[in-house]
């Protein structure tokens, strides 16, 4: 792999990579996609980066793979994709992207959680 295999792109603070042959119509949906998922009111502040790669090898079954590496606030979303096509793998990355950062922003969310734990894990005894 050498430097212009490598094509960078910004979405505010998360960085769209793209390792070997992808084309930029396919950068250009991955980094639409990704911007709807991040950019959402309600969000702590978002950094980190977006790594897309396609398979040299004709053999290979689903050829493109993906991975995030997103600072939410200050929890780390990591997620991973595998598609056979450019355009699956960009929405599957937005739908998996998505979930994640709603799960790290409402985790913390008390009234998802129960008044007290039950009896067996220490909670009052009736």
């Amino acid at each position: 792999m050498t430097a212009k295999d490598i094509d960078a792109r910004e979405t505010a603070a998360v960085l769209v990579r793209a390792d070997g042959e992808v084309d930029e119509e396919s950068l250009a949906y991955l980094h639409e996609k990704v911007a709807a998922a991040l950019d959402r009111p309600g969000l702590p502040p978002v950094n980190g980066e977006v790594r897309v790669r396609r398979a040299s090898a004709h053999h290979v079954e689903l050829p493109w793979s993906g991975r995030t590496d997103i600072r939410v606030g200050s929890d780390l979303v990591v997620v991973h994709a595998r598609e056979a096509s450019a355009r699956e793998l960009a929405d599957r990355l937005h739908d998996r992207l998505r979930s994640a950062a709603e799960r790290v922003t409402h985790r913390s969310d008390t009234i998802r959680r129960t008044a007290a734990p039950p009896p067996w894990r220490g909670g009052p005894q009736k």
